[in-house]
């Protein structure tokens, strides 16, 4: 049996670029480049994607890639402002596969996967919803943190932390255009207050009912000045604070 020639290949992709170059020039096509370099890409993306039978994983990563890229090069014209979202949406289902051919060893690849699905889905949610894009981008990295907890509730307790953090900041983006900074705030701190609730109950930490509490507090205050009574709140609170402080200066003497 012969030896594979890597000749044979660049002989073909020669005869194929002349002839596309040639119906272009008879006015048969009109973006032959186009169509060499996407069926090119998308050539070798199918070809690593071929690997992945023989139990090669990381050919996930290039093999979408590539063939993401190729048809991001086929895409029509009418259809070109949803090529950012394809190309990154291809990379991220590379990392997908890449998380469910091993979830125990290859729980990492959680996080660029939802980093790069959310980007997609935020570019097109955008073209529509522009006020929701940061808010979904946000959002969809907080939930690949929320899965990278389910994938080891003992272990990964941490993720719970930038998960709750990153879906409270995607809320604060919708809550910017209808409250004030102050009022924006608010729904911050209770949004942190959640996160540490959450991780004081579901991975038993002690600890973090102290930051909960704390931010859960400033979180009510803010929230309290988007009420009418908000001036006699703060006026009663400040009265109960100095009361308390000199009651207990003179009880101790």
């Amino acid at each position: 049996m012969k030896r594979f020639d890597p000749r044979i290949v660049f002989g073909l992709l020669l005869l194929v670029g002349g002839g596309l170059a040639l119906a272009q020039a008879m006015g048969i096509l009109v973006n032959a480049s186009g169509l060499f370099w996407g069926g090119l890409f998308l050539a070798a993306g199918l070809i690593f994607l071929t690997l992945l039978l023989s139990g090669h994983w990381w050919s996930a990563i290039p093999g979408f890639t590539l063939a993401g890229l190729g048809a991001l090069i086929l895409l029509p014209e009418s259809l070109s402002e949803f090529g950012g979202a394809l190309f990154l949406g291809s990379i991220g289902l590379s990392f997908w596969v890449v998380y469910f051919s091993s979830r125990v060893d290859r729980w990492w690849a959680l996080i660029p996967a939802g980093v790069l699905t959310a980007l997609a889905v935020m570019i097109v949610v955008a073209m529509r919803f522009e006020n929701f894009g940061g808010a979904i981008f946000l959002g969809g990295i907080g939930l690949s943190f929320f899965a990278v907890y389910l994938s080891d509730r003992a272990e990964r307790w941490w993720a719970l932390i930038p998960a709750g953090v990153l879906v409270t900041l995607g809320g604060v983006t919708i809550a910017a255009e209808t409250f004030g900074n102050f009022e924006t705030a608010g729904f911050f701190f209770l949004g942190l207050a959640a996160t540490f609730l959450l991780v004081a109950v579901l991975a038993n930490m002690r600890w973090a009912y102290w930051p909960a509490g704390v931010l859960g507090v400033m979180g009510i205050l803010g929230i309290a000045s988007l009420l009418e009574f908000a001036n006699y709140f703060w006026a009663v609170a400040l009265i109960a604070a100095g009361g308390y402080i000199l009651f207990r200066y003179f009880t101790r003497r």
